[in-house]
């Protein structure tokens, strides 16, 4: 009889580690990210003003290859820049041989969308707004549904070019381009 309740001791214990080895820490790079300035990505819609130049000033896409398409000087990478940065990078191009002294001012008009999946009312994509939280966007996906866990949630996002998967608290901020997956409770 002791070994049986030994054997199910020990089998209750595996079965409990087994459940835990699926759970890495979130990496420290995911909240890094946070205190960066943000960086351009497919999907982001800028809008540039050239000071007295009612002809270049417009809101320009960044297409999915990273670039936007700028008159006068083309194509323009904009993937994984900055706003001053591309600000920089224009008003240079703009320089060589167009305008004498160009005075460019860049913002952003429009966010990549998030995405939120799992056990939510809606799933499906959403427009980003700074100071977006996990539980604002499990919000508008029409809220927790009852089978959802709603301690945690697991974001996936990229990060200079790496995709990266972390399970966060639902009061942690959310990026442009984020992929939410509320998972389902076990109980």
């Amino acid at each position: 009889m002791k070994s049986t309740a030994s054997l199910f001791r020990a089998f209750i214990a595996l079965s409990l580690l087994t459940g835990c080895s699926s759970y890495r820490p979130t990496p420290a790079a995911f909240h890094e990210v946070l205190d960066q300035p943000y960086r351009l990505g497919a999907g982001d819609r800028v809008r540039v003003t050239v000071f007295e130049q009612d002809g270049l000033t417009n809101t320009y896409s960044v297409d999915q290859s990273g670039y936007i398409s700028f008159p006068l000087v083309g194509a323009i990478p904009a993937r994984g820049h900055t706003a001053q940065q591309l600000e920089k990078e224009l008003a240079d191009k703009l320089r060589q041989g167009y305008l004498r002294d160009p005075d460019v001012s860049v913002e952003i008009d429009r966010y990549r969308p998030i995405f939120v999946m799992g056990e939510v009312g809606a799933a499906g994509q959403y427009s980003y707004v700074p100071g977006l939280t996990v539980q604002k966007a499990v919000a508008i996906a029409g809220g927790f549904s009852p089978r959802a866990n709603q301690g945690n949630v697991d974001i996936t996002r990229d990060i200079n070019g790496k995709v990266i998967t972390g399970r966060v608290l639902t009061s942690d901020p959310l990026l442009p381009g984020d992929t939410v997956y509320v998972r389902e409770r076990l109980f």
